[in-house]
C-alpha cells in the first residue's frame, strides 16, 4: 500500500494537471471522525477561562501562577488517560536557578606586569554561576578568528587558563553576530579545558549591553553551568582591559586574574508537562509525534495603572488548551494510532524558548525516533492585523518539510484552508518552540491562526476575545494531521531543495548518522 507521502505526491501532480483542489488523498475513518467530534468549544472555553484567569497572574516563568497552570495541565492529562512521561509523574523537572544581578561577593583584581587594578562589581554585566576563589590565575589572550586556527601547542597551553576574548561592539548587528558565535566558542573552550572565559568590551555595564541597567534576576539552567559543566563565564566592560587585549599577542600572557566571588543564586525548578498516548503498533509505537505549546506568559507589571496582569489567553493559553483538548479527543481512538503521540506543554518560551530547549538537551523520548513536532501558538484569536482569519490557519516554515502538505490536505478534508503566509511563514519559523527540535533535525513547525493581533503582549489578551467555535474547527485539522503522521509507515522529510531548510537537512542527516 502506498504511504501517505507517496499519495500526497501523486495528488499534487494531479492537482497541477487538472487544476482541481477538490480531490482527497485519504478519507476520514469513522473512529477518527468520532474522536475529532469530541473537540468541544465549550470545553476549550472552560480550560482557557482558568488558564488565562487573573488567579494565575500572567504565568510568568517562574511564578506561583505558572505552577498552578502546570498542576492543572497534569490533572487534565490524567483525566484524558495519558501515561505520565516525566521525571516525576507528568512533570519533567528542569533544575533552573535564578541569579541576581548583584552578587553577594565580588572582589576582582587584574595584574599585568607592574600594573594592577581592581574591577568594581558594577563593571560586570555577566557573572559566573558558581563561587570562585582564584589567586593569580593565568591569562590567555585569544581572538574569535584565532579559535579556528590554534596550533596544537597553543591549544595545549590554554588548559586551565582564563581566556580573554573581545566582546561585541555596541551596535545591534555586532551583538547579534556575537551571540550566534558564542555557543560554539564556549563549547570549543570547554573542550580545550579553559578554566574561565572573560569577554571584555568597552563602555559601561549599565548601558544597553549590560544587565546593570536593572534587568533583575536571570534564569539559568543548572545543567549548563556550575562545576564540571565548563569554564566560568564573565563579561566585563572596561576600556583599559580592552586596550591591554588589543596590544597583547595571541597565547599565554604575563597577566594574572584574582577573584573572590559568590553569586546570588536561588533554586527555581521548572516543569515541562508531558503525557504520552502509546501507539498500537509493536514497532511504530517506539517512534513519536510531538504536539506542543508553551504555557507561560509574561506575568504582571508593577506600577501600571489599571489592569497590570498580562493574561496571555491567545499567547499561548490557546495553544495550551488546544494540547489538552487534543489529548482528550485522540485518547478515545480505538484502535490507537500506530505511532505514539506525545502531548507536552513547556515553560519559559517568553524567556527564550527555555522549556523546549531544555527538552532538546534532555529528551524524554529518543530524538532520532521523533518523526515530527507540531507546535501550537496564537490559535484562538481570529482578529489578525491583516483581517479576520476564519476557518483558516497557517504553518511556519510551510514548505520546509513534507509536514506542510500533510496539514494542507487535512485542511481540505476538514473544511479548513491551510495556506502559506507569503512573509510570516518563514520569518516566524524561529520565533516559537518548534525551533528547538528543528535545530536537532526533527521536522518541526508552529501552527497559528493569527500572527499579530490586538493586545499582543498586552494586558488585554483575555479569554473572552477567543473564537472558540473557530478554534475547535481548526483543531479538527490539527488532530487529523497528527493521526495521519502517526499512522503512516513513512516519515516526513525536510525539503532538500529548499535553501532555507538546508541547516535542518544537515541536522537530520547528522541525527540519523548520514554524515
Amino acid at each position: 500500500m502506498a504511504s501517505l507521502f507517496q499519495r500526497l505526491a501523486i495528488a499534487f501532480v494531479f492537482f497541477q494537471a487538472v487544476g482541481s483542489a477538490s480531490a482527497q488523498t485519504d478519507t476520514i475513518t469513522p473512529p477518527v471522525e468520532a474522536a475529532l467530534e469530541k473537540i468541544s468549544p465549550k470545553s476549550l472555553r472552560e480550560h482557557l477561562t482558568y488558564i488565562a484567569s487573573d488567579e494565575l497572574g500572567g504565568r510568568d516563568t517562574p511564578s506561583p501562577g505558572l505552577e498552578k497552570a502546570a498542576q492543572y495541565i497534569a490533572k487534565q492529562f490524567e483525566k484524558a488517560g495519558l501515561e505520565p512521561a516525566g521525571d516525576e509523574g507528568y512533570f519533567q523537572i528542569a533544575p533552573f536557578q535564578t541569579v541576581g544581578s548583584e552578587p553577594k561577593r565580588c572582589e576582582v583584581t587584574w595584574r599585568a606586569g607592574e600594573k594592577s587594578r581592581s574591577l568594581s562589581p558594577e563593571a560586570f554585566s555577566e557573572h559566573p554561576l558558581v563561587a570562585l576563589e582564584w589567586k593569580d590565575a593565568a591569562v590567555f589572550r585569544l581572538s574569535v578568528p584565532d579559535l579556528e586556527s590554534l596550533s596544537e601547542e597553543q591549544a595545549a597551553a590554554m588548559r586551565d587558563q582564563v581566556v580573554v576574548i573581545e566582546g561585541p561592539a555596541a551596535d545591534r548587528g555586532s551583538r547579534f553576530r556575537f551571540r550566534r558565535l558564542r555557543r560554539g566558542m564556549l563549547a570549543r573552550l570547554t573542550e580545550l579545558g579553559a578554566r574561565g572565559v572573560l569577554f571584555v568590551s568597552p563602555g559601561q555595564a549599565n548601558d544597553e549591553r549590560g544587565r546593570g541597567r536593572g534587568n533583575g534576576r536571570r534564569l539559568v539552567d543548572e545543567t549548563q553551568g556550575g562545576d564540571g559543566a565548563g569554564p566560568a563565564v564573565m563579561t566585563v566592560h572596561d576600556a583599559d582591559l580592552l586596550a591591554w587585549w588589543s596590544a597583547a599577542e595571541t597565547g599565554p600572557t604575563d597577566a594574572r586574574l584574582s577573584i573572590d566571588f559568590e553569586p546570588d543564586v536561588t533554586p527555581a525548578p521548572l516543569k515541562n508537562v508531558v503525557g504520552v498516548l502509546r501507539g498500537s503498533d509493536p514497532e511504530l509505537s517506539k517512534t513519536y509525534v510531538l504536539v506542543t505549546a508553551h504555557y507561560d506568559h509574561i506575568g504582571t507589571r508593577e506600577g501600571m495603572e489599571g489592569d497590570n496582569i498580562f493574561n496571555g489567553a491567545n499567547d499561548d493559553g490557546s495553544g495550551t488548551v488546544s494540547v489538552i483538548e487534543l489529548a482528550h479527543a485522540l485518547a478515545t481512538l480505538k484502535p490507537r494510532p500506530k505511532r505514539s503521540l506525545v502531548f507536552m506543554t513547556v515553560f519559559g518560551e517568553e524567556k527564550g524558548l527555555l522549556g523546549s530547549r531544555y527538552y532538546g538537551r534532555h529528551p524524554l523520548f529518543p530524538v532520532e525516533k521523533t518523526i515530527a513536532n507540531i507546535n501550537l501558538e496564537h490559535m484562538g484569536r481570529t482578529d489578525d492585523e491583516e483581517g479576520p482569519q476564519l476557518k483558516r490557519a497557517t504553518l511556519t516554515g510551510f514548505d520546509y518539510s513534507q509536514v506542510g502538505e500533510v496539514f494542507r490536505q487535512a485542511g481540505v478534508d476538514t473544511g479548513i484552508e491551510i495556506y502559506k503566509h507569503a512573509a510570516n511563514s518563514d520569518s516566524f519559523f524561529g520565533r516559537s518552540d518548534n525551533q528547538a527540535l528543528a535545530d536537532l533535525g526533527v521536522p518541526s513547525h508552529t501552527v497559528c491562526v493569527a500572527f499579530i493581533f490586538p493586545d499582543y503582549h498586552g494586558p488585554g489578551d483575555h479569554a473572552d476575545l477567543v473564537d472558540y467555535d473557530n478554534l475547535s474547527q481548526v483543531l479538527r485539522a490539527v488532530g487529523l494531521t497528527l493521526t495521519r503522521l502517526a499512522n503512516d509507515p513513512e516519515v516526513p522529510q525536510w525539503d532538500r531543495d529548499n535553501r532555507r531548510a538546508r541547516r535542518y537537512v544537515e541536522a537530520y542527516d547528522k541525527l540519523h548518522g548520514k554524515h
